[in-house]
């Protein structure tokens, strides 16, 4: 009896064992890709189209499948609103099969989305929400933040505003967790570099009147008026700034997170001089403009921001590390995507942290004068390479309980 039941545990186990492989390999139907992104509102130019592009064209340069089995792409708006955003992510996982959920360019929808992919063991790569709450007390063992956040960009742009006199600041805030977490980080950085904050105004997302808060930051007497806000908030913004006066030499305009798209729209004359940071750019390099150059015949002709570029690189290596891992299983893709290396055009010197904050080189930037550049989306001049290990977050500061102390 005992060697009978030591044999039939011999049979369950390896039962089990080629039960859990099975589950483990990817699945005959494929991968499924879904881009969450924004197609009708103040994002849509920053991701949109252009993400969902990027995302074929991760696709297509992988191979189009995984050992004869298909990879295909879904795509939705998720209408900047949580409830909507969320509605998708689970339909996507619930019946329509959808392995990965990426892009996702607002902090309330990011958010509601990588809970849903925790308890459902998906991968979330958000490139486009840039709340640090995402790799702090949020964050998931099968979620990844790729392109930038709030540390990012206010640790390159502030300290470098404050640095050339800029020492005192008022915000005008896009009144949402990315644009409160924006001058959190933005009036950290000033204070810790000998400068100080007089104040912030606070306005809804999507405004199209800004002459209020304006006068306000105005009146402060700040030698900076910053902005955290960002897409068609932050152009309108800039633009009435404009029509105010606002923006002399007395009081200098800052954007903590501005993108090219956004810089095409004001035009030179109005963004010229701007510092700003970025994880990629265009036209910085051949490996960049030979990248940007496909993406652009796809796009009508326009330039990708480093949203899009972020996408593709995102995209390419989940599929780089299912393949590696013969898996579609959130945690099992998960600890692949952490193993490997990234090393591609945009991710220069990359690395996935514990806690799904992918580090890589960020870059300082100006915005050239209508008489440096030589046509359009001939925009910018690099400043400086930020590297990766100052360009983030210190992982000692995280709040995240997958770091050990």
């Amino acid at each position: 009896m005992a060697v009978k039941g030591f044999c039939a545990g011999l049979i369950g186990a390896a039962l089990l064992a080629a039960a859990g492989t099975a589950a483990a390999e990817v699945p005959a139907r494929g991968i499924k890709v879904g881009v969450l992104t924004d197609l009708s509102g103040v994002y849509t130019d920053l991701v949109g189209q252009g993400s969902i592009e990027a995302a074929k064209m991760a696709v297509e340069d992988f191979g189009g499948s995984i050992d004869g089995k298909p990879i295909t792409i879904v795509s939705a708006d998720g209408q900047n609103k949580a409830d909507v955003g969320a509605s998708i992510a689970r339909r996507w996982i619930d019946e329509d099969n959808v392995d990965v959920i990426v892009d996702v360019p607002n902090t309330a929808i990011a958010l509601a989305v990588q809970e849903i992919t925790r308890a459902k063991n998906k991968v979330l790569l958000n490139t486009g929400a840039g709340s640090t709450v995402f790799t702090n007390k949020a964050c998931s063992p099968t979620s990844f933040h790729w392109v930038y956040d709030s540390y990012a960009m206010a640790n390159g742009t502030a300290r470098s505003v404050v640095a050339e006199g800029g020492d005192s600041w008022y915000f005008l805030t896009a009144d949402y967790t990315f644009g409160q977490s924006l001058e959190r980080d933005a009036s950290e950085v000033v204070r810790a570099n000998g400068g100080k904050v007089l104040g912030s105004v606070r306005h809804p997302l999507g405004s199209s009147d800004f002459s209020s808060f304006l006068l306000q930051a105005q009146a402060s007497g700040a030698k900076v008026i910053a902005f955290a806000n960002g897409g068609a908030d932050l152009i309108n913004s800039i633009k009435q700034a404009h029509e105010f006066g606002i923006g002399s030499d007395k009081q200098r305009l800052a954007a903590m997170v501005i993108f090219i798209t956004d810089i095409h729209a004001l035009g030179l004359a109005q963004a010229q001089g701007l510092l700003l940071t970025s994880g990629f750019y265009w036209d910085m390099d051949a490996q960049n403009r030979a990248w940007s150059e496909r993406w652009a015949k796809r796009m009508g002709g326009r330039k990708p921001t480093m949203l899009h570029a972020g996408v593709y690189s995102a995209v390419l290596h989940f599929l780089r590390s299912a393949k590696a891992a013969n898996s579609v299983e959130g945690n099992v893709v998960a600890d692949k995507m952490r193993e490997l290396p990234i090393d591609d055009f945009f991710a220069r010197n990359g690395s996935i942290r514990p806690d799904g904050r992918m580090i890589h080189d960020m870059y300082l930037a100006q915005v050239k004068t209508p008489a440096e550049s030589k046509g359009p989306w001939d925009y910018l001049k690099i400043v400086r390479t930020i590297p990766a290990a100052e360009a983030f977050q210190p992982l000692s500061r995280s709040e995240c309980p997958l770091v050990k102390k």
